[in-house]
């Protein structure tokens, strides 16, 4: 008879809640010979993953690591050594090799030591040279913000992750650690460092499917993002706990006893979801925690994949299942090579739960990713196919986004290529082409081929022809329509979802207006030389490229978009270039760009400040500046400029979903910033309306708790709105006039408090 083993996996028990107001924990600080006994019991990890492996290189690595970081301390008071070897030992649980080992053991020592690149890679070889140099930030470079610095170092991680994926996989780990201290830091650092976490890391985890180590790092980070709605959602968790944990004992025991009776060898797990994911799906969904019905899961690990069908159907006639709550990720994987069955049943007492269905291996590869199957032979890193097939993604978005020089725009990109759902579609042949969720026939046409893309003029989705903007499902069968010489439409950008079809349509778009640029300022040189009489031939592209660098630009084309743009004078031009011909004509105020000063148009350089008092354009006093009605930026915000054709400098909130759209011509972006001497001078305080949505219960009272607390914050109060939703939910609209996203962070904190409130949200357009 088939063994069954059971197993609760240690996910079973949510963290413990943390306030914004919480004391941070006293730290037991280590002595030396603790410290000493955990590094000795890190080799024995390693040498008990892999029998046959020469930890002397780790030793060694310890020894240089002591000696560089003696005397450093970390913000939690223990010595910096700790970091280090909590890094090595998360290394060690995915059962990495010494190379790893050893670099992880000195990941910060180039970066906070007075070691060198150099020095490391002469004590420890190349290898290890080169992934502590994929994991060191970029600190000799000065950036001119927080935001570029950050993207340049998530830019170089990227690139040394496409020849080494232990980078990547330190980094991770780096993260993790200092996520389970960020407790230790200011309140300030920690909102950072957590938001950055969601942004960025916990996603990468993800396309790498490294499940468990996303799954802590959402946790903690959501500790710090939010901990209003953290703690909510921990003590609603845990009010359910006992009851979650009896009924899924007793959906393992029967499921026990029926694998027995046939003859199936598996195990059996079971857990509640994790916190960020309840939340997620809380503000996705807009439903109350009641209405969560996947809060409990059971899993079912079985010896290969026969097997895993045969659960599937024994789950089916053990319990009802819920209609369109079927998903085989065996058949067709994620893009993260994640393999599972996935079904949500009706138990007994109306319980819905879901079970997923998986082999060892498969288990494996979603808990561990991609560090599962990076097999490492000795001393030449050298790979399986299989195993390179899972870094195609990032060697694809670091040649996609190549083209990129603006930071912002990179990590918006990267923000959008981590997305967590795809749609699985079909070629007329049958080869799989997944596009994002809400994805298009363009980014289908620009996954299958750049040119496919760019000459798309329709598409047939099951044999049918559908519009462009047609959102695809995991299904369809697409067939692109492509006519030569047909060009990208600027429209697209309004409904792509792929980083690739957009980055394709930008760099096409801005090349475009490039060459159009350029043949419009050579066109309005040679009007000016035909006023003055001046022979064309006299003046060629070496001529142009002599008086370039005058105008801040490197080459004669350069010079000639400028031109194109407005952004210098053809007459001045032509002066340069034949002074015997051509008078200075009296200088158009504003027409040449002084030093530092951004570029302007002269159409938008005639307007005169009218729109807002508390905001300026960097090196300009006298152009129209007026905040963006689709985001209605408040002071506080990030903001960024776009110059609008003869309106002026539209200014949007840099999370503005529309910046993306606008801002692929860079040459009208320009940098913008809330003034410093503004109304605050004038004695008195701006206020700017925001709309605020609140998503709560219909009870009596409720709008009265709620207006108090915008009341009681000094908030005047200029409209309000409600209705309802579909499960009889109320949804309050209140439009308040704030004064910075201090104070409207102040309120939304207050609101959330409110008890029956469920989320609270800013609408960004009024």
């Amino acid at each position: 008879m088939a063994t069954v083993r059971q197993t609760v996996p240690a996910d079973n028990s949510s963290a413990t809640p943390v306030s914004s107001g919480q004391a941070v924990s006293a730290v037991r600080i280590p002595d030396q010979q603790t410290i000493d006994q955990r590094f000795e019991a890190l080799l024995h990890h390693v040498q008990a993953n892999r029998p046959n492996e020469d930890v002397s290189l780790i030793r060694k690595a310890w020894h240089f690591c002591v000696q560089h970081h003696q005397g450093q301390m970390r913000a939690s008071g223990e010595p910096y050594i700790i970091h280090p070897l909590e890094v090595a030992e998360v290394l060690a649980e995915m059962k990495l090799d010494a190379t790893a080992i050893a670099a992880a053991l000195l990941h910060d020592a180039v970066e906070d030591t007075p070691a060198t690149g150099e020095e490391i890679e002469a004590g420890f070889g190349a290898q290890v040279a080169h992934i502590v140099e994929g994991v060191t930030k970029i600190d000799k470079i000065q950036f001119a913000n927080r935001e570029d610095r950050q993207a340049e170092n998530v830019r170089k991680m990227l690139l040394a992750m496409v020849t080494d994926v232990r980078v990547v996989l330190i980094k991770l780990a780096d993260r993790l650690h200092n996520m389970r201290t960020l407790e230790h830091l200011k309140p300030e650092r920690q909102e950072a460092i957590a938001r950055e976490t969601l942004d960025i890391y916990a996603p990468l985890a993800h396309r790498l499917g490294m499940g468990k180590v996303r799954g802590e790092l959402e946790d903690l980070a959501f500790r710090y993002t939010d901990s209003v709605s953290y703690e909510q959602v921990a003590a609603a968790v845990e009010a359910r706990r006992i009851e979650g944990e009896q009924f899924l004992h007793g959906v393992e025991d029967t499921l026990v006893e029926q694998l027995r009776e046939n003859h199936i060898e598996a195990r059996v797990e079971w857990r509640i979801k994790r916190l960020y994911s309840i939340f997620q799906k809380l503000q996705r969904t807009k439903v109350t925690f009641d209405q969560v019905y996947d809060l409990l899961a059971v899993r079912v690990i079985t010896q290969d994949v026969a097997s895993c069908y045969a659960v599937f159907g024994l789950i089916h006639t053990l319990w009802r299942p819920v209609p369109g709550r079927i998903k085989d990720f065996i058949a067709m994987p994620r893009a993260n090579r994640y393999q599972s069955l996935h079904t949500t049943v009706i138990g007994e007492g109306g319980h819905q739960f879901e079970v997923q269905i998986r082999t060892e291996e498969m288990h494996r590869i979603a808990e561990e990713g991609i560090a599962a199957h990076w097999k490492y032979k000795a001393g030449d890193g050298a790979v399986t196919a299989r195993d390179e097939e899972r870094l195609n993604w990032i060697r694809q978005l670091v040649e996609w986004q190549k083209e990129m020089t603006d930071p912002n725009e990179f990590l918006s990109s990267l923000k959008m290529d981590l997305y967590p759902d795809e749609v699985y579609t079909f070629t007329p042949k049958g080869k799989v082409v997944v596009v994002p969720a809400d994805g298009t026939p363009i980014d289908f046409a620009y996954t299958i081929h750049t040119e496919v893309g760019h000459t798309c003029v329709g598409a047939k989705v099951n044999g049918r022809m559908v519009p462009l903007r047609t959102k695809l499902r995991t299904g369809d069968i697409v067939e692109i329509v492509t006519q030569k010489d047909h060009k990208p439409s600027r429209d697209w950008l309004t409904f792509v979802k792929s980083p690739r079809a957009r980055n394709k349509i930008k760099h096409w778009l801005n090349e475009d207006q490039r060459r159009r640029a350029v043949e419009i300022g050579r066109k309005l040189l040679e009007r000016e030389a035909r006023k003055f009489k001046v022979p064309m031939s006299q003046i060629d592209d070496q001529d142009l490229g002599r008086i370039a660098n005058e105008y801040g630009v490197a080459t004669a084309a350069d010079l000639l978009a400028t031109l194109g743009q407005g952004k210098h004078s053809a007459h001045q031009v032509l002066n340069k270039l034949a002074p015997g011909y051509a008078a200075p004509a009296e200088a158009e105020p504003g027409a040449e760009l002084k030093p530092g000063e951004a570029p302007m148009s002269d159409a938008v350089r005639k307007l005169h400040l009218t729109g807002s008092d508390s905001l300026e354009v960097e090196g300009q006093n006298d152009l129209l500046v007026y905040r963006a009605r689709c985001c209605n930026p408040i002071r506080g915000e990030e903001i960024v400029g776009y110059v609008t054709r003869g309106k002026g400098v539209a200014v949007h909130a840099r999370s503005c979903p529309n910046v993306q759209n606008l801002l692929y011509e860079s040459d009208r972006r320009i940098a913008v910033e809330w003034s410093r001497v503004g109304e605050e001078s004038a004695g008195r305080v701006q206020r700017y309306p925001v709309k605020i949505t609140v998503f709560c219960d219909d009870r009596t009272g409720m709008l009265k708790e709620l207006t108090a607390v915008i009341s009681d914050d000094d908030t005047n109060i200029r409209g309000v709105d409600i209705r309802r939703d579909e499960n009889g939910e109320a949804i309050i609209e209140f439009i308040v006039e704030a004064e910075d996203l201090r104070h409207l962070n102040r309120m939304v904190l207050g609101l959330r408090r409110v008890s029956g409130v469920r989320d609270v949200q800013r609408t960004q357009k009024i």
